[in-house]
This record gives structure tokens, sequence and C-alpha cells, in this order.
């Protein structure tokens, strides 16, 4: 074990479809444990530049996001909550044009994250300009999105219920974390 492995926080992925409570989880768990966490680019992406991505730009959504979380790991304290990951930028890849970029591919390959928490989408869907679609493209990705941590063997938990709850039960699973 290398001798600054333990001052490394444990990298927590959040992920969800869209409207499913994943930014409003990260930025309480971040306050909860006094640190970091990392929000999603997308979100800016799309504000920028009053569009949504195109294909081509999907590899640099991603790299975006994990420029980002690099940036936020050397100031975070035990833990760096991510709002969202590589992994579901390549499921959407998938879901809008039916095939992901290599270089997408392999950057989900090389993420670890000591825990991923998914929210499920048991909240009411809001509409949010052009980043969000409608409920049933949510309820979708989240199929989509178990289908594919399962087939990637990437153990998760399901985040489900009211901010409250869905904050203490990710509360009691990061407090098992070593």
């Amino acid at each position: 074990m290398p001798p600054d492995s333990k001052s490394k926080p444990a990298r927590i992925a959040i992920l969800g479809a869209e409207s499913s409570g994943k930014s409003t989880l990260a930025a309480a768990l971040a306050a909860r444990y006094g640190t970091l966490w990392v929000p999603e680019y997308l979100r800016e992406f799309v504000e920028t530049r009053g569009r949504t991505p195109r294909e081509q730009e999907q590899i640099e959504i991603a790299l975006m996001q994990v420029r980002r979380e690099e940036e936020a790991a050397p100031q975070a304290k035990r833990f760096l909550f991510c709002d969202t990951t590589p992994l579901m930028t390549a499921l959407y890849s998938q879901f809008y044009w039916e095939r992901v970029d290599r270089r997408l591919a392999a950057l989900v390959r090389e993420r670890h994250y000591e825990m991923t928490l998914v929210a499920v989408p048991d909240m009411p869907w809001i509409a949010d300009g052009m980043q969000r679609e409608s409920d049933e493209v949510r309820h979708a990705i989240h199929a989509m999105l178990l289908a594919l941590l399962d087939r990637q063997d990437i153990r998760y938990e399901l985040l489900d219920g009211g901010e409250a709850r869905r904050l203490a039960s990710a509360a009691a699973l990061l407090e098992r974390l070593p």
C-alpha cells in the first residue's frame, strides 16, 4: 500500500437517470461529511452552449468530468462525491446514438469508485429545459443503468425515498467503508 493511500479520499459514484436527485444527494453528503462533491459537467455544458451535446462531444464531456474529479480529490476529506461518472456518459451515448466511442468505453473501464450509489427515479419528474427529456426516458435510462452495472459486475446500492431517507441510507452505507 503506498504511504499516501490513506490520505486519498474514497471516491463515491452517484449515478442515476435525469431528475432522480443525484445532485441534491451529492451536495447533502458533501455537507454532512465536510468535504467536496463534483457537480455534473453536462449541466454546465448544456447551459453554456444552449444545446444538448452531439455524439462526438460525449468523450470531451466525460474527460472534463474526470478532470474536475481529479482537481477536487486533493482537497477532499475522507470522501469525494462524484455526481455522475463517465459510465453515465457512455450509457447516454448508447441510448441516443446506439454506440459508444472506443475512447469513452476505455475511460469507463479505467475509472474506479469505492462505492456506487444509484438514485431510484421514484420522485416526481421535473422538466429542466433541454437537459431532461421525459419521465419515460428517465425510467428507461434507470433500467439500462442497472443492467449495465450488472453486466460490468459493478456492485451498487439503490437509494430510494425522499431526501432525508436517501441521505440516511447513504450515510449508513458509507460508514461501512474502511
